[in-house]
């Protein structure tokens, strides 16, 4: 396989990722690491020169709505949801007595 990974190198990567793995664990480890790395070889081989560069995987668009000045503070939808008011506040438990 062109791309194998020594046990050094395997065993550095589970120093860094604070991992102990057992031998049956670092040999499953091993062979995925070697997958993902021949994975990447086949992406080298495509032919991007007429792709075009992306900063996301999705085209991105402002999603915020426009600023609008309106003459209210909302304070009436918000009591709404008021189990118990007075006047224009909410009326809650005392907390100090």
């Amino acid at each position: 396989m062109a791309n194998s990974i020594s046990d050094e190198t395997l065993e550095y990567v589970g120093i860094l990722a604070k991992l102990e793995l057992s031998e049956e664990e670092k040999a499953g480890a091993k062979k995925d690491m070697e997958q993902m790395l021949s994975y990447i070889d086949q992406l080298k081989e495509l032919d991007t020169a007429q792709a075009e560069p992306l900063s996301h995987a999705f085209a991105t668009e402002n999603v915020f709505r426009e600023d609008v000045v309106a003459n209210t503070d909302g304070h009436e939808a918000t009591l709404l949801n008021a189990p118990e008011k007075k006047g224009r506040c909410f009326t809650v438990p005392n907390t100090f007595r």
